[in-house]
């Protein structure tokens, strides 16, 4: 959350002449309402099912880039699409940097606690793990630009020679 899946995998698409999905949006534009609305409603369960259920159909696509939530790899179901159907890219970055990052935004809704910086170590302790577990490519991200990054990506997928691509 925070580190840059978004804005990465757009770019990254891109460059590699591919249609981008973020699981988020998709989520949005098929409900009509935004995530934190979805959480209010339905509760991180009822989430975490419409994610799943996103994350099962556009990993069945070919020729995409996907950005999934952050915290898709929660679920063992998620982990086995992502890593059965394609090249699985964790964005990692540190506390400090999730934290500078997402200090002013209001629409994440497992950040809405009163002590966020400790939430976000709460949720790298638990979701770090699992993100190394179905990593193809780990890159840590923060201090290079967005360019280079998606350099550092497509030359990691040459070395692989995997045909789709997971971010």
């Amino acid at each position: 959350m925070g580190a840059g899946k978004s804005t990465i995998g757009r770019q990254l698409a891109k460059a590699l002449h591919r249609k981008f999905y973020d699981s988020d949006k998709v989520i949005e534009q098929r409900t009509g309402v935004s995530i934190s609305w979805i959480f209010e409603m339905e509760g991180e369960a009822g989430f975490r099912e419409r994610e799943t259920k996103a994350i099962e159909e556009l990993t069945a696509l070919e020729n995409v880039v996907v950005a999934t939530g952050g915290g898709a790899v929660l679920s063992a179901e998620n982990r086995d699409f992502l890593r059965e159907r394609g090249h699985v890219v964790y964005l990692s970055a540190s506390c400090d940097q999730l934290y500078r990052r997402t200090a002013r935004d209001k629409k994440r809704p497992l950040l809405q606690t009163g002590d966020r910086r400790k939430q976000i170590e709460k949720l790298l302790a638990t979701r770090d793990p699992l993100y190394r577990d179905v990593a193809d490519i780990v890159l840590k991200t923060g201090d290079q630009s967005i360019q280079h990054t998606v350099n550092e990506v497509i030359k990691k997928l040459k070395k692989t020679g995997k045909d789709k691509t997971t971010s």
